[in-house]
């Protein structure tokens, strides 16, 4: 099948390279030629495991292909997918500028009847305003379908080709027909595919992300209060994920979370619920709880050396907003770094794949470091703030050479309070005790 991608960002590659990588004929673009510059000489502009190798070998077979020309890449596809951004205005709704941009460009190109695709973190109604806004302007009709995405970064290229479901909301049911058949491919492991309404896809989407990040904010939060207790929250999360009724999928404690989707997509829904009337406090809370927690390891920072942290100097390890990707949107690290530079402090700063985009953030005010050791020279502290698995089992004694102060704050809870009791590490985590920490009178 012919097919088309509008915005060769996150989204859009993963789509276009797994669709091509099943023998769709894929052409993609993006409103940015550098970009496609780029991508036209097999150069990934993000890191996501699996992914540079599927755009080369799809480029290879010239099943996958890149134009700057917008007007020619809507002309070729038989269904057109929109993976354009949707970022949030200051009142926490989604700007929907870009999409009403590519609906428009749609209208302006189109040769024939299409069905276009919404890849993109839309709201409630926006499939029925992009068909209706189409078809008042173009000669030829299109039918809107809402495909959301669910892939998670560091493993995007797996959750679209092993998805754990798909979702197709269409009005039309030939439309969500052909959707359906573009996905069938992928689901030969029995994993459902779900057309639905419209509205309801859009929602789902929103309803996904807004619950996985309500589950990580109610586990920070008890985090929070165990801190105070000298509870050891994965005690306590143990006892409460072996329920059935609960799990432990996101019930990890932590600096707070971040990325592209779960801030934006929460407050798009608060926005959305009140839009219809309905007060949304529960998701109000979940935003401020997740605010309030990626300055946690800030505020630890400051209880233990004091407000002002002039003359001292703290390594970072980890500053993509997650593992396995360098993006570093809403990263709790990014906030660390800012509020670390604000109190006086410097800054080294170590993370596999994200240096590149930190740099762009904070220029010459911090130091970038390839390897996590460099960055602990003449540092007074650690701080971890993303669990790369290659700070999971590090050499304690060459960190202890290299910091002034063997004392780490650990944003994730990597390591056992009985190692770090054993290894003489001052040790400060997430809703645990602080291990061999001079006590200091409660107030």
């Amino acid at each position: 099948m012919r097919l088309t991608i509008i915005g060769s960002g996150y989204v859009g590659l993963v789509t276009g390279a797994c669709l091509a990588d099943v023998g769709n004929d894929v052409l993609a673009t993006d409103n940015d030629p550098d970009k496609i510059k780029d991508l036209r000489r097999g150069k990934c502009p993000i890191f996501e495991p699996g992914l540079t190798e599927l755009l080369s070998g799809n480029m290879n077979a010239n099943r996958l292909r890149f134009t700057s020309d917008l007007g020619r890449a809507i002309q070729h596809g038989e269904v057109i997918f929109v993976a354009v951004g949707t970022p949030p205005l200051e009142d926490g709704s989604p700007d929907l500028t870009a999409v009403h941009a590519v609906g428009d460009a749609i209208a302006d190109h189109l040769r024939g009847p299409s069905v276009v695709v919404i890849k993109s973190t839309v709201p409630v109604g926006t499939g029925d305003e992009l068909e209706d806004r189409i078809n008042r302007r173009s000669k030829h009709s299109v039918r809107v379908v809402n495909n959301p995405e669910f892939l998670k970064e560091g493993t995007a290229v797996e959750d679209f080709q092993r998805p754990d479901r798909v979702v197709i909301g269409a009005e039309d049911p030939s439309a969500a027909a052909v959707i359906r058949e573009l996905h069938e491919p992928f689901v030969r492991n029995q994993r459902p595919i779900f057309i639905m309404h419209r509205a309801a896809a859009e929602m789902t989407k929103y309803a996904a992300n807004a619950y996985l990040s309500t589950r990580i904010s109610f586990i920070n939060q008890i985090a929070g209060i165990c801190d105070s207790l000298g509870i050891d929250v994965n005690e306590v999360r143990s006892g409460i994920g072996s329920d059935t009724r609960i799990g432990y999928h996101f019930l990890y404690p932590g600096a707070g979370y971040g990325g592209s989707c779960f801030p934006k997509d929460v407050q798009a829904l608060v926005h959305v619920a009140r839009r219809a009337g309905v007060e949304a406090d529960l998701l109000d809370s979940v935003h401020q709880v997740n605010q309030r927690q990626r300055e946690v390891l800030f505020h630890k920072i400051a209880a233990r050396f004091g407000k002002s942290l002039e003359g001292l100097c703290f390594a970072i390890w980890g500053v993509a907003f997650k593992p396995k990707t360098d993006d570093i949107r809403e990263a709790p690290a990014v906030v660390l770094i800012e509020k670390l530079l604000e109190a006086g402090a410097s800054v080294r700063a170590h993370d596999p794949e994200a240096l590149g985009n930190l740099r762009r953030r904070f220029g010459e005010r911090i130091s970038y470091h390839p390897a996590c050791y460099e960055a602990l020279d003449s540092a007074d502290a650690l701080v971890i703030v993303t669990e790369w698995n290659e700070f999971r089992s590090p050499s304690f004694d060459e960190m202890q050479e290299r910091l002034r102060q063997p004392i780490i704050f650990d944003g994730r809870n990597l390591y056992s309070l009985e190692a770090m009791r054993t290894r003489r590490f001052e040790y400060h985590s997430i809703g645990r005790p602080a291990v061999n920490a001079e006590k200091k009178p409660q107030t």
